[in-house]
């Protein structure tokens, strides 16, 4: 006789039930949270109490990917984050984003499992309102508020700094022949970091969109922001791709660089982002 393929999953899902059933009456069931993004990293080792935390993304100890990698190495991780594996950890709440698969979803609200969808992180503001709506499921409003007010007290900070500077013209190039317009966390990045993003005010691009080659080469780019510690070595891969290879700000070596884990940060390190990218491109404000 066959065995499923997926009694696993089903006899976790039965386990799970049962072991639910059999807290007593009255007594509050402690959170465990398993996150299932990197994002959603960053969110809950900003706000849980250790306890809270059942584990962690399978990327959350990558330094290119998270920005908690170092702290996120005294936590389990969930592996490639299957039904199965992520529900071992007994928990009792998920968090995952509107890209996770929606099988395993639907798998984990199935299994009884509160799962929490975070839907929008393209802005500092989505970050607050993520940060708020996490705080809620944990009990942690008050340390959520605190963190916004800092948050908001180096942007305020950043702001009063750039202040009357001109915004330097620039664009993040790719090799996969799209770049960033409006409604994006590079727009974001931009917008608070004294830069103008000519995707979106030259190009006219909505969200991630094809490149349009011919015009980008009339563009007056001032710098390229690109990922990474080395300034050539980001570089090399656009000094012979089109139109890239035609503009001057490539050709001069004009590139900024952003740590790859900041580059499409969704949660409020991305501050730390703005911060990166207007030390270079405004150093006369910072000295």
């Amino acid at each position: 006789m066959r065995i499923p393929h997926r009694l696993p999953v089903l006899l976790v899902w039965f386990l799970c039930s049962v072991l639910g059933a059999a807290e007593p009456a009255g007594v509050p069931v402690p959170v465990r949270v398993v996150s299932q993004t990197v994002g959603s990293d960053e969110l809950l080792l900003a706000l849980a109490e250790p306890e809270q935390i059942a584990a962690l993304s399978h990327l959350a100890r990558k330094t290119e990917f998270s920005a908690v990698a170092a702290e996120a190495v005294q936590y389990p991780q969930i592996g490639l984050g299957d039904a199965e594996t992520i529900l071992k950890f007994s928990p009792t709440l998920v968090l995952c984003a509107d890209y996770s698969r929606a099988e395993l979803v639907t798998q984990l609200k199935r299994a009884g499992v509160r799962v929490l969808i975070f839907e929008r992180y393209k802005t500092l503001s989505d970050s607050y309102a993520n940060l708020r709506l996490l705080a809620r499921e944990l009990g942690a409003e008050a340390k959520a508020e605190a963190l916004i007010a800092k948050c908001e007290a180096r942007v305020a900070a950043l702001r009063e700094k750039l202040q009357g500077r001109p915004p330097v013209r620039v664009i993040a190039p790719s090799v996969f022949g799209m770049i960033p317009g409006d409604d994006t966390t590079f727009a974001d990045l931009c917008a608070h970091a004294g830069a103008e993003n000519l995707g979106e005010t030259m190009g006219h691009l909505h969200g991630h969109a094809a490149a349009p080659s011919e015009q980008m080469i009339t563009w007056p780019v001032d710098a390229v922001v690109v990922m990474g510690t080395d300034r050539e070595r980001a570089l090399e891969p656009y000094r012979g791709l089109v139109p890239y290879k035609f503009m001057k700000a490539v050709r001069d070596g004009h590139a900024v660089l952003i740590a790859p884990h900041l580059m499409s940060c969704v949660t409020h390190y991305r501050i730390d982002a703005y911060e990166q990218l207007a030390r270079q491109l405004h150093p006369e404000v910072f000295k």
